[in-house]
C-alpha cells in the first residue's frame, strides 16, 4: 500500500515503516559517532568508560526518550538491552504503530552489529510482564555470556491508562489544570493558524487517577521486582524522565494534573533511594528538554511555545532532539570520565535532579522565546517561529517527512 500521513486535530493516526526505520538508523549513527567514536559495538564495549552499563533495561523502549536511551546504551557502549513496550503490529491492511516499527528496526540493526537484545511486548504495568522481563534478562545474559545483573534501568513509560496489578482497577489520566479553568493560545501545526485552547479544572478523582497512571508507583514496583529477583547489579542506577518547562506553561503542566503526577515520580525516586540505597542502587529524576512527542502536540500552549523555542535554540546552536539529550545524559552526567564516577559524581540540582533542560532554561534563551511568543502573528508565524520544524518532528515521529524515503512507493506495512 501507499502510506501517507493522516493527521486529525494534531494527532497522527498512522505511521510509515521505512520512515521509522530510517530515523532509528540515524539515531544509531549519532550514538556511535558521539559515544563510541564511530566504533562498532564490540569495540565500543571494550573501550567503554569504567562503570558504563553492560546490561540495560528500558521500560518504555519504543519511542522518544526511551528509544533514544536504548539506542545510546546499545550502540554507544555496546550494552546488552532488554526493552519493554506495548505496541500494535501491522496488518495486511493497516500500518502498525510507530513504536512497533521502531522496535523492529532497532532489533534488525542490533542483529547486524552482534548486539544482545530482547524486546517484550505487553502491559508494563502488570505483574506478569515484570516476571516475564526477569526471565528475559536471565536468558539474554546467559546467551551473551554476561552476569544477569542489570546496571541501568530506564523508566520511560507514557501511557494514558493503567490497570492496578493488585486491584484490577483501570485508571485514566487527564491533562487538566487544578483549581481553576485554563485558556491559552496554541497553534495548529499543520496550518500555522492560532487557536485558543482551554480546559476545565480537574476533579480530585481525576488528579488521583492521573497520579496512579503517570506517577511513580509503578517505577517502585519494577525496582522491587527486579531487586527481589536478584537481577540488579551492586551499583545499579535507575532514571525516570520528567519535564518542568517555563512558568507560562505551568498552569496546564507543572501545576496541573501532569505536574502532580511528576511530583509523585520525584517522591518515588526518594523512596527508592531510601529503600534500596544501602545496597548500592541509586535513583534519579532527569529533567529533560522540550521535544516533539505524539502527546506534546495536543497539550494547550505547548506547540506554540516549542515552535518558538526551537527557532531560538537553532539560531543559537543549542537545539537537541531525543538522542542528543540522552547522549549528553550518559556522557556528561551518568557516566562521566574516570575520577568523577559513582553516584556522588553525578551533577544534580538542589532537589537532587539531573538537569539536561539546562540549555532550554537558560535565561537568554527564555527571554527571546517569550519575546517571540508576544510578537508572533499568523502572518509571521513561519518566519518568527519554527512551526515548520515542530511539524517536521511530529511527522518524523510517525515515520513521515524523512529525507530519502519515497512516500509514493508501494510498501508492505508489515516489513521495515
Amino acid at each position: 500500500m501507499i502510506i501517507k500521513p493522516m493527521v486529525r486535530n494534531n494527532i497522527c493516526i498512522n505511521s510509515h515503516p521505512a520512515g521509522c526505520a530510517a530515523v532509528v538508523r540515524r539515531q544509531i549513527q549519532y550514538a556511535r559517532d558521539t559515544l563510541a567514536d564511530g566504533k562498532d559495538p564490540a569495540a565500543a564495549r571494550s573501550a567503554a568508560p569504567p562503570g558504563s552499563p553492560a546490561l540495560v533495561l528500558v521500560i518504555g523502549c519504543s519511542t522518544g526518550y526511551g528509544l533514544a536511551s536504548r539506542i545510546a546504551a546499545a550502540f554507544g557502549y555496546g550494552a546488552a538491552t532488554v526493552g519493554v513496550s506495548f505496541e500494535k503490529p501491522a496488518s495486511e491492511s493497516k500500518p502498525g504503530t510507530p513504536g512497533w516499527y521502531n522496535n523492529l528496526a532497532f532489533e534488525a540493526e542490533a542483529a547486524k552489529a552482534g548486539l544482545a537484545v530482547k524486546t517484550l511486548d505487553g502491559d508494563a504495568f502488570s505483574g506478569a510482564m515484570k516476571a516475564e522481563t526477569v526471565k528475559a534478562v536471565k536468558e539474554l545474559a546467559a546467551a551473551a555470556g554476561i552476569p544477569a545483573k542489570i546496571d541501568l534501568v530506564i523508566y520511560s513509560l507514557a501511557s494514558p491508562v493503567r490497570t492496578d496489578p493488585k486491584t484490577g482497577v483501570m485508571y485514566k489520566s487527564v491533562i487538566k489544570p487544578i483549581g481553576k479553568s485554563y485558556s491559552g493560545k496554541t497553534i495548529d501545526m499543520m496550518t500555522g493558524k492560532f487557536t485558543t485552547a482551554g480546559a476545565e479544572p480537574a476533579t480530585e478523582e481525576e488528579i488521583q487517577n492521573t497520579i496512579k497512571v503517570m506517577g511513580g508507583e509503578d517505577w517502585e514496583l519494577w525496582i522491587d521486582a527486579l531487586k527481589e529477583a536478584d537481577v540488579l547489579s551492586s551499583a545499579a542506577r535507575t532514571v525516570a524522565y520528567t519535564y518542568i518547562g517555563p512558568e507560562l506553561s505551568w498552569a496546564i503542566y507543572k501545576n496541573g494534573t501532569i505536574g502532580r503526577a511528576k511530583e509523585d515520580l520525584e517522591r518515588a525516586a526518594r523512596t527508592i533511594n531510601e529503600k534500596h540505597g544501602g545496597s548500592g542502587l541509586h535513583a534519579w529524576i532527569s529533567v529533560n528538554k522540550a521535544v516533539v512527542t505524539r502527546a506534546s502536540a495536543v497539550i494547550p500552549i505547548i506547540p506554540f511555545y516549542v515552535s518558538c523555542l526551537f527557532k531560538v535554540m537553532k539560531e543559537l546552536g543549542l537545539h537537541e532532539g531525543c538522542i542528543e539529550q540522552i547522549v549528553r545524559l550518559y556522557r556528561d552526567r551518568l557516566y562521566r570520565p574516570q575520577g568523577t564516577s559513582g553516584a556522588s559524581g553525578v551533577p544534580v540540582d538542589s532537589e537532587g535532579r539531573i538537569r539536561i533542560d539546562d540549555l532550554e532554561m537558560r535565561e537568554d534563551v527564555q527571554q527571546v522565546v517569550l519575546a517571540r511568543m508576544d510578537s508572533a502573528t499568523e502572518e509571521t508565524i513561519f518566519s518568527a517561529t519554527d512551526v515548520a520544524g515542530f511539524k517536521h518532528d511530529f511527522l518524523e515521529a510517525h515515520g513521515f517527512d524523512v529525507s530519502g524515503v519515497n512516500y509514493d512507493a508501494d510498501v508492505d506495512p508489515a516489513v521495515i
